[in-house]
């Protein structure tokens, strides 16, 4: 019995993380789509100096905003997490490549440990504290009865 009170324990510490994790990874795409889409002329010439055609770069602000709120809700966690693991190896390959500065190259290393950390969020989950959970545990009640 001791076990399991022990182990119910570590689960909830472990969800509890995964919560906070989510929240940490998406706080970012949902603080840049909000300000991207702002200021959305801005951001289309910004993206255009850069080389970035307007439907791609409405396309970066609307996944941005959709996949970061999907992985801080927990809803189609791992999917988002993927589309912002690629997003996040893509932007440091083609955007933060000149190693001469620091600046870029920090960059670089930021986006690729991002990436890193949505790859382990597709493979751990979102956890008991999420929409996932509760939708998974819905429809399991439903099938059962």
């Amino acid at each position: 019995m001791e076990y399991e009170e022990e182990s119910a324990a570590l689960v909830n510490m472990a969800d509890m993380a995964l919560l906070f994790g989510r929240m940490l990874l998406s706080l970012l795409f949902l603080e840049e789509g909000i300000e991207l889409a702002s200021h959305f002329d801005n951001a289309l010439e910004a993206m255009a100096k850069l080389g970035v055609a307007a439907p791609i770069a409405t396309a970066t602000i609307a996944v941005q905003l959709a996949a970061g709120l999907a992985i801080a809700l927990g809803f189609t966690t791992r999917l988002a997490a993927f589309g912002l693991g690629l997003f996040c190896l893509l932007t440091a390959l083609l955007f933060h490549t000149n190693f001469a500065s620091h600046n870029e190259l920090l960059h670089f290393e930021k986006d690729l440990a991002i990436s890193g950390g949505m790859f382990v969020l597709i493979v751990a989950g979102a956890g008991k504290l999420s929409l996932d959970m509760l939708i998974r545990r819905h429809w399991k009640t439903r099938l059962v009865s």
